[in-house]
């Protein structure tokens, strides 16, 4: 036999997870015991919930699956935003929550942490709606199917899960785990489905004169990157990335066609991708953001849609095919048919030229990007929050092997420091890079101080261009103002005597020179630069995608 908690951590331990972030709290400071006992498992604690549940989101994307630890009400509701963009992001997050004593209900206690209700079901009632699967145990007999069921969901659907354990029940006895293979034995497609889809894709884009692949986020999810590539080969055509999905093709790649963003897409990709006839679209998600405010989208009639379980063709659906498997089926299906990757290399535009600007000029965004281009190299990440960062981000070439994280169908402002400590924590041996608008760093700045505590060598670019610059160009008034901060005594402040962190204030092209010198000289700890850029040098293409979505949001009522 074994206990509750001892049934979470080797459960946990089994899946992959190494470390995992917590909140501690009274009602789960038991249940943190027996995850700490855990040979396998080390413990890394948050300064607060919501960064907390994005420092997990974080690690998910560098090791494929997280977990975080929060006590009941107070601290669930604040990660419930994390969990949110979990969600969005197809990343699965374990949710794990105290919750009151199994007592109190039945005798109708009323509790602090809560609403002041005898009703203790409400948050759980709440993680249904933003989670794959949410479980309540109430008896310790319960806890191993109930784990299982949470664990299998998240794997298999790549999306966050919940799991609300009392506050009297990890020390309590239940079965010991079965086979892991129970919960971690994937998904395969129905095989008949997966054939026909096959046959009539391969079909599809026989008839095609000008086919090309279009790369979706949801290629991660489903572990199909490799498949994807392996049917770009098989093709010979040209494939683009929508923007959540930089990095899942690789840039150095000769079929590489860019980053697809309607009129802000980045080498020509737009131009390509509209004069294909026959797009095969995998993992693609389309939003107002993705499409520029609905102005950027591939006819339906000439795309091909393979989400992660089911196949679109024009007027036909195959349900129960999965990605990988339909992308690596189909690669041996296909001939060779390369129009649009010969049509590219006469339109492909050349890369601008890198000025360099003098020492002492004042800092520009196009200098500041010239040079943070040179710390992305082959081994890092380079974390790009919402903002003008994004679109500075897509300009940016990734070397071989280096990797880019974005999110942008939650597009919680902040969401980079957080991410880039929980994505530092499960990569070590990666470089961390993060490019981070002012106001987005001063929503989630306490994290810095777990870095340093933990010696995480995250470098952040944070741009201080006095405000919300992406709300300004989508529509400005005086709420996008902020309050400036010293960021550089702030980093500091967060050493006390014993830390390394250090923080740079650059307002020139040779003091941003010199500050990525020191970065790189500090190996055990985050450092901070702040580049100080005019308010209004931003991207021209954050200006035009801002007019188009200004657009969508003002469209008027149907029914006035």
């Amino acid at each position: 036999m074994t206990t509750v908690g001892e049934y979470l951590a080797t459960r946990l331990a089994q899946i992959g997870i190494e470390r995992h972030f917590v909140v501690p709290g009274d009602y789960n400071l038991i249940l943190l015991d027996k995850l700490q006992a855990h040979p396998k498992l080390d413990e890394i604690n948050c300064t607060n919930e919501l960064n907390c549940s994005f420092a997990a989101e974080g690690y998910a994307r560098a090791k494929g699956i997280a977990a975080c630890v929060v006590t009941y009400s107070v601290g669930a509701f604040s990660a419930f935003n994390g969990i949110g963009g979990a969600y969005a992001e197809n990343l699965p997050v374990i949710l794990i929550s105290g919750a009151p004593n199994t007592n109190d209900g039945p005798e109708f206690h009323l509790l602090h942490h809560t609403l002041g209700t005898h009703d203790f079901g409400y948050q759980f009632e709440m993680a249904k709606k933003i989670t794959a699967a949410a479980v309540a145990i109430r008896r310790a007999s319960d806890a191993p199917r109930l784990i299982d069921y949470a664990i299998r969901k998240a794997l298999l659907c790549r999306k966050p899960v919940y799991i609300e354990i009392p506050t009297n029940l990890p020390g309590a006895i239940c079965a010991p785990p079965s086979p892991i293979s129970a919960v971690t034995e994937p998904k395969r497609s129905d095989p008949e489905s997966l054939k026909t889809a096959i046959e009539k894709a391969a079909e599809f884009l026989a008839k095609g004169l000008k086919p090309i692949m279009l790369a979706g986020p949801k290629l991660r999810a489903a572990g199909a990157e490799k498949a994807f590539q392996e049917l770009a080969e098989a093709v010979g055509c040209a494939v683009a990335v929508t923007p959540q999905a930089k990095s899942f093709f690789p840039d150095t790649h000769p079929q590489f066609a860019g980053v697809y963003w309607g009129q802000v897409s980045t080498l020509g990709a737009d131009a390509i991708v509209d004069w294909s006839d026959a797009v095969l679209c995998a993992g693609t998600v389309f939003t107002d953001y993705s499409t520029v405010g609905w102005t950027a989208l591939p006819a339906l009639g000439s795309r091909i849609d393979v989400d992660m379980e089911n196949v679109s063709l024009p007027g036909v659906m195959y349900n129960r095919v999965y990605l990988a498997e339909f992308l690596s089926g189909l690669a041996k299906r296909v001939k060779k048919n390369d129009r649009t990757m010969v049509e590219y290399k006469r339109i492909r535009p050349d890369r601008p030229e890198r000025i360099v600007a003098k020492p002492e000029a004042p800092l520009s965004r196009h200098e500041m990007t010239r040079q943070i281009q040179d710390v992305v190299s082959s081994d890092s990440t380079l974390l790009v929050d919402t903002g003008d960062s994004w679109f500075n981000g897509m300009q940016m070439h990734l070397p071989k092997g280096a990797g880019f994280e974005i999110e942008m169908q939650w597009g919680h402002i902040g969401w980079s420091v957080p991410a880039s400590f929980g994505y530092a924590v499960g990569a070590p041996k990666r470089r961390t890079v993060v490019m981070v608008g002012d106001g987005s760093f001063q929503m989630t700045a306490q994290e810095v101080s777990q870095m340093i505590r933990l010696k995480i060598p995250v470098i952040m670019f944070l741009i201080n261009n006095a405000g919300y610059t992406i709300e300004v160009e989508i529509h400005d008034g005086i709420y996008n103002n902020i309050k400036n901060w010293d960021y550089p005594a702030f980093i500091e402040s967060f050493n006390a005597g014993n830390g390394q962190g250090r923080g740079y204030r650059a307002t020139t092209g040779g003091e941003l020179a010199y500050a990525i010198k020191k970065a790189k000289e500090n190996p055990h700890a985050p450092t901070l630069i702040e580049c100080v850029i005019n308010r209004d040098d931003c991207s021209k293409e954050l200006i035009s995608w801002g007019h188009f979505v200004a657009a969508a949001n003002g469209k008027k009522p149907m029914i006035p």
